[in-house]
């Protein structure tokens, strides 16, 4: 099944409802349709603000039970699913136990020093500091990770979903339930933040900036920031971001708000379980089978 952003004026809305009338009359069928709907955009958006992929999985999971056994519930008269869905996984994720990556990062500046203590590797000439290899995709990942947690949640939330996966600004008002002028206040001041950091500090922005990915790796190697034997971002995806979004990059450079966006976009969407494996672990525990009448 073709996955269709669902925070695009695009999407069709309608067949949530047919999918959410037919789970609701018991169909597995449907609820599976309708999970695989939606499963990887909650998955990646958690993944986003927590930067780890197995509080991702589990806040993905907790998101969707409270989907599932309030489904019942909604009511097409008052929102589209989406918005009632986004709703149920913003209001989750804001509430969830703070991440170890969360935890270790308070600010901007913290970040900033930390990564400028790491020692630059000086066998890597000028030529070749835009050449990543894996290893060096992994640390920009990882470094582009560090950046966002700085954001405080709300706001780094607003901006994932804002920036990142593009969503309409009337949409986006719906979900965070705020008017449109304070959700696009809210982007742009984000954005401001960003902007004069990393147009500051990172070498992805400016290239007058010294600090560049390549550079950093081994030192990200040696603090245990990036593991060789494991790299998150190198497995697990099929698409980028930027593939479920309107702009494309050259068009993005345009806006000089957007060109940090741009950066994050290219970023991949990792795929999440599949939404089948995910309702039978919901379903396998009896008192969930009880409710959801499977």
């Amino acid at each position: 099944m073709t996955k269709k952003n669902p925070f695009t004026q695009e999407f069709d809305h309608q067949k949530d409802v047919e999918l959410v009338s037919e789970a609701i009359e018991g169909s597995r069928e449907a609820l599976n349709k309708l999970v695989t709907r939606h499963n990887n955009f909650i998955y990646n958006i958690c993944l986003k603000m927590l930067g780890n992929p197995v509080d991702a999985e589990d806040l993905t999971q907790d998101i969707l039970i409270k989907v599932i056994t309030n489904l019942s519930s909604y009511q097409q008269e008052k929102a589209q699913f989406r918005t009632w869905l986004y709703r149920i996984a913003f209001n989750t994720i804001l509430n969830y136990k703070k991440s170890k990556n969360e935890k270790g990062i308070h600010s901007f500046q913290q970040f900033f020093d930390f990564v400028g203590e790491i020692e630059d590797d000086k066998n890597i000439s000028d030529d070749n500091l835009d050449q990543l290899d894996p290893l060096s995709e992994e640390a920009k990942i990882k470094c582009m990770t560090g950046m966002l947690m700085c954001v405080p949640r709300e706001d780094r939330l607003l901006y994932i979903v804002g920036d990142l996966f593009e969503v309409d600004h009337n949409l986006g008002a719906e979900m965070f339930q705020i008017s449109k002028a304070n959700f696009r206040k809210k982007l742009s001041r984000i954005r401001q933040q960003l902007r004069q950091w990393m147009n500051n500090k990172c070498g992805l922005v400016n290239k007058d900036n010294p600090c560049r990915c390549t550079r950093k790796t081994k030192g990200f190697i040696e603090r245990g920031i990036v593991n060789p034997e494991y790299l998150l971002w190198d497995k697990g995806f099929s698409s980028r971001i930027k593939d479920y979004t309107h702009t494309h990059f050259n068009e993005i450079l345009i806006s000089s708000d957007k060109i940090y966006a741009s950066l994050y976009q290219q970023h991949p969407l990792k795929d999440n379980k599949p939404a089948e494996q995910i309702i039978n672990d919901i379903i396998s525990d009896d008192h969930m089978r009880a409710i959801l009448d499977f």
